[in-house]
C-alpha cells in the first residue's frame, strides 16, 4: 500500500512539474534508457528513446505550449502491493493548453507509465481526440 501512495505521489509531482515548466525536476524521474510514445498523428509524435532525447522532446513541447495546466482525474496502480518501485500506473488527465500561436485547447487523455526501480522506463500517451491534437500542434 505504501508503494501505491508513493507511485501516485510521484505521478502527480511529474504532471505538476510539467505545469510549472520544471524540466529538470520532471526528467529526474526517467530512466536513462526510457521510451516515450506520443501519438504519431502529429509530426512530433512517435517513439522517443533515451532520457536526453525525451528531455529535448519535452522542451520542444513546452515551447509549442507555453501555457499548460494538467488536471489529474484518476491515477490507478496495477500492483498495490509492489515494492522496490516496479509497477504500472495509468493516469487519466485533462490539459488546458495555449499553443505558441495563442490558441486555447482542452484535451483529455491517459498516460501509462511503467516503473522499474522507481524510474519511468516506458511512458505512452493516449489522446482522446487526435484531430484536436493536430489543431493544437498547428497541423492539418
Amino acid at each position: 500500500m505504501i508503494g501505491t501512495i508513493l507511485a501516485k505521489k510521484a505521478v502527480h509531482s511529474g504532471f505538476m512539474n510539467l505545469n510549472k515548466g520544471d524540466i529538470k525536476a520532471f526528467i529526474k524521474a526517467w530512466a536513462e534508457n526510457a521510451v516515450f510514445i506520443y501519438p504519431s498523428v502529429v509530426s512530433a509524435g512517435g517513439t522517443i528513446k533515451g532520457k536526453e532525447d525525451i528531455k529535448r522532446w519535452f522542451e520542444n513541447w513546452m515551447k509549442q505550449f507555453p501555457k499548460r495546466n494538467f488536471v489529474l482525474n484518476n491515477v490507478c496502480v496495477e500492483n498495490v502491493c509492489a515494492f522496490g518501485g516496479t509497477n504500472v500506473i495509468a493516469s487519466e488527465w485533462v490539459i488546458k493548453i495555449t499553443n505558441k500561436d495563442g490558441k486555447d485547447f482542452e484535451i483529455s487523455g491517459v498516460t501509462t507509465i511503467a516503473l522499474r526501480k522507481g524510474k519511468a522506463v516506458r511512458v505512452c500517451d493516449y489522446i482522446s481526440d487526435t484531430e484536436l491534437l493536430k489543431k493544437a500542434w498547428g497541423e492539418k
